[in-house]
């Protein structure tokens, strides 16, 4: 007589597991890094691997002696928000600070909740926040490509030859009365925004670099392009209705693509699939949601930079989104009275 296993769905498995995922999601940041080194040396190195390092050990003694359940330090989830908490950092950040920030992501914003899986929060991000909140000075200090100073001191803080990122330039100068015009010179060109020779956070300068990985994880059927393209086009038409209106004022819009996080966050930290919604039209609406904010922050706000803040405040609607904006059930329902 044979036998029947009845169990909860999902019923047919795919390739995919958390490792090969997580792995494959590192796999795509190496562009991004390979850039970090070619801009800021070895020290690019340095701030990753104290990160990683810091977030998978950290994840490790969580599970091993405080909530005492299986170990998943090392699938790749606590070794990505190592390598996004870098990339969102300037080289020259103290390392101590690194350490700070990364038991801040994983203690606080993953394991707090549960794990993998149950964190409401961008753990990267709240990790950066944290130290953006912490260490205002440090985070904001970015030193010019090619000028960090190589150290492995963890207490010290490099001395380096620092200028304001493309953002910072534009935002104090609109500041002081100054116009599109008369900042233009004091700004990278486009070309050099899209290979990444711009002063920056370790893993956002270069545009090229992270498209590369983007597109390998959606070839690899990792993410969708969804979340990107929408998130990237918001941004693209709210600043360029903005510089269509007074362009004195208010820099053109594929200027806005390229500077700043914009593009890491798109393809990096937007597509979490912990921190997004579930279903497709969800995950536009939280794109949207995310370029418009960020738009709003860059354009009418005291902080230059708003992709940060534009993700975290998304991830907290991401439930709402998911409680009224549902996948399409399968089947239909009949009524027997």
């Amino acid at each position: 007589m044979s036998k029947y296993v009845i169990s909860l769905s999902p019923h047919e498995k795919g390739s995919y597991t958390v490792k090969k995922v997580m792995w494959g999601v590192v796999i795509a940041l190496v562009p991004a890094f390979i850039s970090s080194i070619m801009n800021f040396g070895v020290r690019a190195v340095i701030v990753t691997a104290v990160a990683v390092f810091t977030c998978v050990f950290a994840e490790y003694l969580i599970q091993k002696f405080l909530l005492k359940c299986e170990v998943t330090a090392f699938d790749g989830s606590a070794a990505i928000t190592g390598i996004l908490l870098a990339f969102n950092l300037p080289s020259s950040i103290p390392l101590w600070q690194v350490v700070v920030g990364s038991i801040v992501a994983i203690a606080v914003a993953k394991m707090a909740f549960g794990g993998l899986g149950k964190n409401p929060f961008n753990p990267a991000l709240v990790g950066r926040g944290f130290m953006l909140m912490s260490f205002p000075v440090d985070m904001t200090t970015w030193p010019i490509p090619g000028k960090t100073i190589f150290t492995w001191d963890i207490a010290s803080k490099i001395d380096s030859l620092t200028a304001a990122t493309p953002l910072g330039i534009v935002k104090e100068g609109l500041k002081n009365g100054e116009q599109v015009s008369a900042l233009t010179a004091r700004l990278p060109e486009l070309w050099d925004l899209f290979l990444g020779t711009v002063g920056g956070s370790l893993g956002e300068t270069s545009a090229l670099a992270i498209l590369i990985g983007g597109v390998y994880l959606i070839y690899r059927k990792i993410i969708t392009w969804h979340i990107p393209f929408f998130y990237l086009a918001t941004i693209f038409v709210f600043t360029g209705i903005s510089w269509l209106m007074n362009d004195t004022a208010s820099m053109n819009p594929v200027f806005h693509i390229l500077s700043g996080g914009v593009m890491l966050g798109a393809f990096f930290m937007m597509t979490d699939m912990v921190t997004s919604p579930m279903s497709l039209k969800g995950q536009i609406v939280f794109a949207v949601g995310a370029g418009i904010i960020a738009s709003a922050i860059r354009l009418y706000g005291a902080y230059p930079e708003g992709c940060m803040f534009s993700i975290l405040i998304m991830n907290a609607f991401v439930p709402l989104i998911d409680k009224y904006i549902k996948p399409k059930k399968f089947g239909t329902e009949v009524n027997y009275g």
